[in-house]
């Protein structure tokens, strides 16, 4: 709820000074930080939520932390390339960006360099992040920067100005629209190709440059689904909604009591044809150390999704409206999807990924839309290596606070090498 009121930043990650970068260096790089915004306080919007209410709608669009304002966010000047970094900090919407007169040269996502395709607008979803080259190379004045909501029966818009240095004259009043339909969003995202003649850092190699050519170990399909069956509101997974139990569930299995906190694998693999009432529990799977793994997201609601897997990337190598049958994956992209964290799934759509999980732990696969992640649209998936290695994991810090039902347990016998 804390985004709800600008509590959001940007953190930059540059490659090591060794791994050349596929386009030179810009004159200056700019953060543009886009997210719906509503007038009421974060407790506010919690106690809605805790309540069974939803959020509602929002009362606005931000850019940085703004709505609107005629003086620069941003300068640059003419001739010089600068990059734009774009992400969607908002809680709910997604958003079209779009820079008025200056199309925009898309090089990185999420941590990966694409093919760099050039684009009047760009559609982002919640959690996104892409970066872009723009050149000056317009009349000198100033211009508008325009994020507005997607997908939505009323559209919300926010503006704000880059200038050039030396400009002469204001913006012009004519916003770029945004295109219609979220078909349009959905042929964007076919566009989008992983930059496999990059030299950056990639995700772990083995088999990574040839992901499409890994045989399959195991399909999960997640349906999304809403309840009002208790007169209170709930999102969920396969007919499974969320809770946070008292003992983290990290803690419990660490210390060997899992089986007092929580039940493995509540949902199954394949969903029930009919999803009713939620049941509302911690929602945990096994998933086998190092498998590689399909899952299949698939949205039968009105309203878009986005969702994020915490300590991974995976290739995002399809989405399609219509549901998901094993017949679809011949329309899968297996040579350069993009390597990336999160993906949005379209109404009444399916998108796949894949991965391997290769990362030991235990992984929240969560919706990035605010109101669903906290209202149970989420999951956990438990990666245990049988080795007890420290190859794989790491023990429990000395300095971890403990609580719960494992707060006066000793410590487990530390993993060795």
């Amino acid at each position: 709820m804390h985004r709800a009121v600008g509590g959001f930043g940007g953190l930059r990650i540059y490659s090591r000074l060794l791994i050349p970068v596929p386009y030179a260096d810009p004159a200056d790089e700019y953060w543009v930080l886009l997210g719906d915004w509503f007038a009421k306080t974060h407790q506010t919007l919690k106690q809605f939520l805790d309540s069974g209410r939803s959020l509602g709608r929002p009362n606005g669009v931000h850019i940085n932390g703004a709505n609107a304002g005629l003086e620069p966010l941003y300068t640059m000047e003419p001739g010089k390339t600068y990059k734009f970094r774009i992400c969607n900090v908002g809680l709910k919407d997604a958003l079209n960006f779009r820079i008025q007169n200056h199309p925009m040269k898309l090089v990185e996502m999420e941590g990966s360099h694409v093919v760099q395709n050039v684009y009047n607008s760009l559609d982002v979803h919640v959690g996104q992040c892409f970066s872009v080259l723009v050149t000056a190379d317009q009349q000198p004045k100033d211009y508008f920067m325009v994020a507005s909501t997607r997908f939505t029966k009323k559209v919300l818009t926010a503006t704000r100005v880059i200038r050039y240095t030396n400009g002469v004259g204001p913006a012009s009043p004519d916003l770029p629209p945004a295109p219609e339909g979220w078909a349009w969003s959905l042929n964007q995202f076919r566009s989008f190709r992983w930059n496999l003649t990059a030299s950056a850092a990639r995700p772990n190699p083995q088999g990574s440059y040839h992901y499409g050519q890994i045989n399959i170990t195991r399909t999960i399909k997640l349906v999304n689904s809403f309840s009002r069956a208790t007169g209170k509101l709930r999102y969920g997974l396969n007919g499974v909604s969320h809770v946070d139990p008292e003992t983290p569930l990290k803690l419990a299995e660490y210390f060997g009591v899992a089986d007092q906190v929580f039940k493995y694998g509540l949902i199954s693999d394949e969903p029930a044809p009919t999803l009713g009432d939620l049941t509302v529990a911690p929602n945990v799977i096994n998933a086998t150390f190092r498998n590689y793994i399909e899952i299949i997201l698939e949205n039968p609601t009105k309203v878009p999704q986005s969702y994020n897997l915490d300590g991974y990337s995976f290739f995002a190598v399809a989405i399609e409206p219509g549901k998901w049958t094993p017949e679809k994956r011949k329309n899968y992209n297996l040579l350069d999807a993009v390597s990336r964290h999160t993906i949005q799934v379209f109404p009444k759509s399916w998108a796949a990924i894949m991965l391997t999980f290769d990362n030991a732990g235990m992984w929240n696969l969560r919706s990035e839309l605010a109101e669903n992640r906290y209202l149970g649209q989420q999951m956990y998936v438990s990666v245990l290596s049988p080795e007890r290695s420290l190859r794989d994991e790491y023990s429990l810090p000395d300095n971890q606070l403990l609580c719960g039902i494992v707060k006066d347990l000793p410590k487990p016998p530390p993993y060795t090498i």
